[in-house]
């Protein structure tokens, strides 16, 4: 009565549905077939380091002059003289409409140890924000959020390669 074309979806359909069945009724879904993700070792610090940040004037209020962060920088114990020291900061509004990036590039300062001392390199690097945004109209009152990095660039023959960065330091100012 039933043609073997017939036959053969049925077949296939209750092969279908047995196999349906049997994921259902045996293999219940529960979290305990989801993969964990394996437990790292936190990082260890980098050897550059961002050890203070200051910004000054606390609130900023437009028109009195610019913001000055200064950053100390900690440099690893065995530097190379030829690599660049880069520290950057980007300024963002709450809104990310307005932003500022600001960036100093230096060699490395040369220091002399004392007392035949391994003491670590530390370097003082100034930045200033004119209270202006990337389109360079003054920026808003508000609370902005600040960033700022610090890495060791090589010259190499193609340009400049990052070697080490150290972590950021966030947080937020207020401008009036």
């Amino acid at each position: 009565m039933f043609t073997k074309s017939h036959r053969q979806r049925c077949r296939g359909l209750t092969l279908g549905l047995l196999c349906l069945y049997s994921v259902v009724a045996g293999f219940p879904l529960t979290e305990s077939f989801a993969k964990d993700k394996p437990s790292r070792a936190p990082r260890p610090e980098p050897e550059l380091k961002i050890i203070d940040l200051n910004i000054a004037p606390m609130p900023y209020t437009q028109g009195n002059g610019p913001v000055q962060f200064s950053v100390t920088v900690q440099l690893p114990r065995e530097v190379d003289r030829a690599l660049i020291l880069e520290v950057t900061s980007l300024i963002s509004s709450p809104s990310k409409t307005s932003l500022r990036f600001l960036t100093h590039r230096q060699p490395i300062p040369i220091t002399s140890t004392r007392n035949g001392e391994q003491e670590r390199p530390k370097v003082v690097v100034e930045l200033q924000w004119d209270g202006q945004d990337h389109r360079k109209q003054v920026a808003g009152a508000g609370t902005y959020a600040y960033e700022v990095r610090t890495k060791l660039l090589a010259n190499s023959e193609k340009g400049l390669r990052t070697l080490t960065v150290a972590w950021p330091k966030r947080g937020t100012l207020e401008v009036n």
